[in-house]
């Protein structure tokens, strides 16, 4: 019977100190305690009041503010406090297994456990006065050690001291994650701030670039309303063979891997109609002329060596087996490309011949001078009487790429006009130079049509 009383004492004891440990204590505390203590066989009761403990309620309110203080304000700690906690944990591991062996064992009369005399408790004190007083000692050390690391957070707070260890780094850990994604935040809307702005740059370009076109033609139509009645209704009249009547187009040539020359022209002069187009460059005269000089038919000529060419160099001239000495208004194009030096030739819309290996894998050099109705032996001059045009021309445009057929014949029979992309025919672009040489007006169609009915 006193051993059962005992047990029952120490159970007791324990269900309070994991509650009290715990916070968890859902009944009011009337603040009445009690003690086991060894009494006498055929004593009528083991339990004896005590007196209730002054503070001890404050005691208890203290615990469990400090516990909500340091969960609110030092969670980061929570490693440091789980391992404070380990020694309540084992303690409460003690008590189930002096609980389980009270209910399962069996005690016998020599004072020993049962289960081959064993102690099932391992360390476990047999007088319960060690053990109620082992237990007071953890209590306050607990309380010793929870009451330690409030003052240092206390301290922290006020001093501006450093925090642990471990509390720094992972406060550090934090920061760097933290700054990196603010980094990569950053890094992003730099990327689409670039983005934005080179749209917006693109799409600038694009409107001044329309704005400055429409002011271009908006100028044109001014400069040439007063003549004809559109930019391009005129004709280039040269009416004489010398070195000294031309035209020259304000605009040049940019570097090209392929291009189409379409004109209109009339000539009666003979022989040989003389060159009604020539480009030249720094170092090459000769870029592009088209010429018939003499008894020879009409000549392309790209990138003309003269007497430096030789025969096991790649052919620079092509015969062109266009006719048009006849006085009538003819329309001619040209298209060559550098791929295999490629070239055909239209007249009035009619394809009448077509050849390859033309100055093959060459590229048209930019900026230099289109002259028109003279051969340039140097760069905008030094003409050749011999070689002059005598005619009239119109129209002369040039596209950098190969015009499809469907096109040069619905400019050629007069279903549509299409000005070229990188010369085009305006008044304002066309300079005439010697007395003699004029610009007048001209509706090609019309003036076509009447030859036709003549």
């Amino acid at each position: 019977m006193l051993s059962l009383l005992r047990l029952l004492c120490f159970y007791a004891l324990g269900l309070g100190y994991e509650k009290l440990v715990r916070g968890q204590d859902d009944n009011p505390d009337t603040g009445a305690r009690f003690l086991c203590r060894a009494i006498a066989v055929g004593a009528d009761t083991c339990l004896v009041p005590v007196v209730p403990e002054p503070n001890a309620a404050a005691h208890e309110e203290v615990l469990r503010n400090t516990v909500m203080q340091l969960r609110e304000t030092v969670l980061q700690q929570k490693e440091t406090i789980v391992n404070q906690l380990g020694t309540i944990n084992e303690l409460t591991t003690k008590l189930s297994l002096c609980e389980s062996a009270s209910e399962e064992g069996k005690y016998e009369s020599g004072g020993s456990w049962s289960k081959n005399n064993q102690n099932t408790m391992g360390d476990l004190p047999r007088d319960p006065n060690d053990t109620i007083d082992n237990l007071g000692k953890t209590m306050q050390s607990l309380k010793d050690r929870l009451e330690n690391l409030e003052q240092q957070q206390q301290r922290a707070n006020m001093s501006g001291a450093l925090f642990p260890s471990e509390l720094r780094d992972l406060l550090q850990r934090r920061l760097g994650d933290l700054e990196n994604q603010l980094l990569s935040k950053v890094n992003n809307l730099e990327e689409e701030k670039s983005l934005l702005y080179n749209e917006t740059t693109a799409h600038r370009q694009k409107t001044e670039s329309t704005l400055n076109s429409l002011l271009t033609r908006i100028n044109e139509l001014e400069k040439g309303g007063s003549g004809f009645k559109s930019p391009e209704q005129f004709k280039l009249v040269l009416p004489l063979r010398t070195n000294y009547l031309y035209g020259r187009m304000a605009k040049s040539l940019p570097e090209m891997y392929s291009f189409t020359l379409c004109m209109w022209l009339r000539s009666s002069a003979g022989p040989g109609i003389g060159t009604p187009f020539s480009y030249g460059v720094p170092g090459q005269a000769n870029e592009i002329v088209v010429m018939e000089w003499g008894n020879n038919p009409i000549e392309l000529l790209i990138n003309d060596k003269h007497l430096y060419s030789s025969p096991m160099l790649p052919v620079q001239v092509a015969q062109l087996p266009l006719s048009v000495r006849d006085g009538r208004w003819r329309h001619i194009c040209i298209t060559w490309t550098t791929r295999d030096g490629l070239w055909e030739a239209y007249q009035d819309g009619q394809k009448l011949g077509a050849g390859d290996n033309l100055a093959p894998w060459h590229r048209i050099k930019p900026g230099g001078a289109i002259i028109l109705g003279q051969e340039q032996d140097m760069v905008g001059g030094r003409f050749d009487a011999t070689q002059a045009f005598v005619g009239e021309l119109s129209q002369v445009n040039i596209w950098d790429k190969v015009l499809k057929p469907s096109d040069i014949l619905t400019m050629a029979n007069c279903s549509s006009y299409t000005p070229g992309n990188v010369v085009s025919w305006l008044d304002s672009d066309v300079e005439v130079f010697g007395g003699g040489a004029a610009k007048l007006a001209l509706e090609i169609c019309q003036d076509r049509l009447s030859e036709t009915e003549s």
